[in-house]
């Protein structure tokens, strides 16, 4: 680096391509996307699995506890592992949509979006003009960039969750708008609406999911899924689906219930 701290052109340009959205990337290469996500969320959370190799973090605005003064340091900390910043939302609001893209998220994820009126919104509040109509503010992602407003739409994400059973019913309409990257079946709401609560892997539901998403791989979009056990992922993989969320949670517990088990064996 120069005495004066500047930055050379190209150093500038390989800054510029830190912000890669690695989880679009891989998407439209047609390969698979893993996404990690669990209960316990904050930048500190993030460089700790960000060696791991995961290609993005699930930020969880819609039941956790994050702050909007936290984003962007877990943003800032997903960019220092080259993972994408994937932040599922609390609404389908243009206003909130807008804000935790400035806040600097590589994508979003938005619940319940069951009419095509409903995924229309969340495309609209994605894209700048021409596409959409999201708020014209640039946030730290423009940052020494001259060209934020003519590339921004092409590097987020858009997801949209396919989680009520009405949802489902209108698939073949919701696929039909543009500018959304994944439509994500989630089980848990999905059983709730078919009258299964809590039962994720009940045959009927699975059944749902299993034509949800061969559907929405056939129309030529992206399918996302949340498999629940190694046999649910095979099947979805050999389905097509390319976005995969899975959380630590459950790999905490496991250990620790093993090592509980060990020493309680040990000492016996």
């Amino acid at each position: 680096m120069p005495a004066d701290g500047a930055l050379k052109p190209s150093q500038s340009k390989d800054m510029k391509m830190m912000r890669e959205n690695r989880i679009k990337k891989k998407l439209q290469s047609g390969q698979i996307a893993l996404v990690l996500g669990g209960g316990f969320q904050s930048g500190d959370a993030i460089d700790f699995v960000g060696p791991l190799g995961f290609d993005g973090f699930w930020l969880e605005g819609e039941h956790g506890a994050i702050s909007w003064h936290q984003i962007g340091d877990m943003t800032r900390a997903c960019d220092l592992w080259g993972m994408s910043s994937i932040m599922r939302v609390h609404a389908n609001e243009p206003g909130v949509i807008t804000r935790v893209f400035d806040l600097g998220v590589s994508g979003i994820v938005v619940p319940h979006v069951n009419t095509k009126t409903d995924a229309e919104q969340v495309a609209q509040s994605a894209k700048f003009a021409p596409a959409g109509r999201r708020g014209m503010f640039s946030g730290r992602r423009s940052y020494g960039r001259s060209d934020y407003f003519d590339t921004a739409n092409d590097e987020t994400i858009v997801i949209v969750l396919i989680e009520e059973k009405q949802a489902v019913d209108n698939l073949a309409e919701l696929l039909t708008v543009d500018d959304i990257d994944v439509f994500f079946v989630a089980p848990s709401d999905l059983a709730q609406t078919m009258g299964y609560p809590g039962q994720l892997e009940h045959p009927a539901v699975q059944a749902v999911i299993d034509d949800a998403l061969q559907q929405i791989v056939k129309a030529g979009k992206g399918a996302g899924a949340l498999p629940t056990n190694d046999d649910l992922l095979k099947r979805y993989i050999d389905f097509g689906v390319q976005l995969f969320l899975t959380k630590y949670d459950a790999w905490i517990k496991a250990g620790a219930e093993t090592y509980l088990s060990n020493v309680a064996r040990m000492s016996g």
